[in-house]
């Protein structure tokens, strides 16, 4: 499928102009590498206030007619983005949102774009994408770029729990609507009310994950963890909560270590976890640690009742790295092919006849909604104006929901509806990724405790 109308602009002063074509899938040495591809080009955008003629001293005695209002001519709607196309969180944004607005926004451009009301038809959508590296704070001088020397329409959002928590304060301040995809927001949940603007898809830690696998693993009689944490925002997040709603369930923390993001060796924490004997083993990181984590605890032998990893475990590469290893290995999840019409059809567009790396069954379901509401938003508000999207986006309730590929789709306090979620826990069960909590959306029963690594 071509990208008509689709540019993508990593941070550089080069001015030649080049359109994105399809996304091909990555290998999985690609991925592993987290390599990103890049693209080069400007975006100008024109916008010309109509003006009126003064009356001349010799026109007649009679009443000036009074002008006819016109609205400034627009031919497209230009959509910034700070992302990582290079760097550690490269291959979380390769295979998470980047898929999806690389996919949806031509088939957008295909059908003439989205029709603005104001202007009187279908505007095409224009991406401007610069490279973060991987850096929050790169980031964050970059999504004020977008805003203040490209003036782009909208933002759409980075990638990672840190860097929603820097970038939501910057779309808030500006008025831009900011709806994320990659990271949860367990920090920023108390803050939503002062940041109108912003609205989390993703679900996360206690929205409500944590408390699906703590009943999960109790339903089996698990009785104790052990539990690993990259020390950013995210493995905080994930251990906090975890502190709380495991011994809510009788499931005791004995044992918990930091990962440096650069770690390289974990034969000593996995070593550790073996010691403690604990049923569960969990790692709240990202796959620079989850596939060597994996890696270590398939060599050491290192076989838990229940093996729970962070982003990583979700995607498509991570089975494609370790095959049949990963049987049993629990993880985060948003759907499974089974549950509805509309989200085996976006399995079948993103995944039939694609690479398994580029699969992500935990994000895709959520990001691809984003894009319908932001949409669907501007549709019905009939402006560009970020206000009155905002407020047809905030006005969505049970009652009046916005149609996304969740199906019915609203938000409850900046949140993503708990009720919207297809799914929260996932694990790989013969080869396909399952929705196994909680348990009145399971595509399979929870199989616990995990079978054995394979041995040779």
């Amino acid at each position: 499928m071509g990208a008509k109308g689709l540019t993508r602009f990593p941070e550089s002063k080069k001015e030649k102009e080049e359109t994105m074509g399809t996304k091909k899938g990555l290998t999985r040495r690609e991925f592993l590498r987290g390599a990103a591809l890049t693209g080069v080009g400007l975006v100008a955008t024109a916008c010309a206030p109509a003006t009126t003629a003064a009356p001349t001293p010799t026109a007649p005695a009679t009443a000036a007619p009074t002008p006819i209002p016109t609205t400034p001519t627009k031919d497209k709607i230009v959509v910034g983005m700070s992302r990582p196309l290079s760097g550690a969180v490269a291959v979380v944004g390769d295979s998470a949102f980047r898929p999806i607005y690389e996919t949806w926004v031509p088939m957008v451009n295909e059908e003439g774009g989205i029709y603005v009301e104001e202007y009187g038809k279908k505007l095409p959508i224009e991406l401007i994408v610069y490279d973060d590296t991987s850096d929050p704070g790169t980031m964050a001088r970059l999504t004020e770029k977008l805003i203040l020397e490209d003036k782009v329409d909208f933002l759409w959002p980075a990638c990672g729990t840190s860097f929603i928590f820097a970038q939501a304060p910057i779309a808030n301040k500006y008025g831009y609507v900011l709806i994320t995809a990659e990271g949860g927001a367990t920090q920023i949940k108390d803050l939503l009310p002062s940041l109108p603007y912003v609205f989390v898809t993703l679900s996360f830690s206690d929205w409500y994950q944590l408390p699906v696998l703590a009943d999960l693993l109790a339903s089996k009689g698990a009785k104790t963890a052990f539990i690993t944490y990259i020390a950013d925002l995210h493995g905080i997040e994930y251990s906090g909560v975890a502190g709380i709603e495991f011994p809510k369930r009788g499931i005791e923390i004995v044992g918990s270590r930091s990962l440096p993001p650069d770690i390289k060796d974990l034969s000593p924490v996995i070593k550790a976890a073996d010691a403690s004997g604990a049923d569960v083993f969990c790692c709240f990181a990202y796959p620079d640690q989850i596939i060597p984590a994996t890696g270590t605890s398939i060599e050491l032998g290192y076989n838990p009742k229940a093996w729970v990893g962070g982003p990583g475990v979700n995607f498509g590469f991570y089975h494609a790295a370790f095959g049949p290893a990963v049987e049993g290995v629990i993880g985060f999840t948003g759907f499974a092919r089974g549950q509805t019409a509309k989200l085996d059809q976006l399995a079948d567009l993103l995944y039939e006849g694609k690479p398994e790396e580029i699969q992500d069954w935990w994000g895709h379901p959520y990001y691809w909604a984003a894009l319908d509401i932001w949409k669907a938003a501007i549709e019905k508000a009939g402006t560009l104006d970020q206000k009155v999207i905002r407020d047809v986006i905030a006005s969505a309730s049970p009652d009046n929901p916005i149609e996304t590929v969740l199906g019915p789709t609203w938000f409850e306090n900046g949140l993503l509806a708990k009720e919207c979620h297809p799914g929260e826990i996932g694990q790989w069960i013969n080869g396909v990724y399952e929705v196994v909590g909680p348990t009145d959306k399971a595509t399979a029963d929870f199989v616990y405790p995990k079978p054995p690594w394979p041995t040779g």
